[in-house]
């Protein structure tokens, strides 16, 4: 199963290096890592995604816990949590597909951040289905040059669940 977990880490050299090396050490793949400050500037915020049992993913927790880099460590994988990830897509357009996609971008709640048709580039943030539908839709109007996803980030629905112990 697929499992987005968020690790509260402190802000030390080495401290990323650890966590990702103890997911990997157990043959397990990070599909999507994002790391950034938190409100504190002493600790950052690690969102990743990895597939596992739900047993072993535990068992990843457990150990995750043990780092002493790491503050605090959730599985966001449910219902009580929302989780998106921004898209930046450059395109290269013909000025006639330029309202077409306008119109696509107004279904979907993406924008323009440059009209450039030789270099068309847009912002989506959504979910990682609709990211990856939008991705197939605007290819039909024109070549995709690049592609910048920031990977899953995800948040608890209502009261912090994750959050440093003082």
């Amino acid at each position: 199963m697929r499992h987005l977990i968020a690790i509260l880490l402190q802000n030390e050299a080495g401290a990323l290096t650890r966590v990702t090396g103890l997911i990997s050490s157990r043959g397990y793949n990070i599909e999507s890592l994002s790391v950034a400050p938190t409100n504190d500037p002493t600790v950052s915020r690690v969102t990743l995604v990895t597939i596992g049992s739900d047993q072993v993913i535990a068992q990843i927790n457990a150990q995750l816990l043990k780092l002493v880099d790491v503050v605090a460590v959730e599985d966001m994988t449910s219902e009580h949590h929302l989780a998106r990830e921004l898209l930046l897509i450059k395109l290269q357009i013909l000025p006639k597909d330029i309202e077409a996609v306008g119109a696509l971008l107004r279904r979907v709640g993406g924008r323009v951040l440059s009209a450039n048709p030789s270099s068309y580039i847009v912002e989506l943030t959504s979910t990682e289905i609709e990211v990856g539908e939008f991705i197939a839709s605007i290819a039909a109007f024109g070549d995709i040059v690049e592609v910048v996803r920031s990977g899953v980030l995800g948040i608890a629905r209502a009261n912090p669940r994750l959050h440093a112990v003082k």
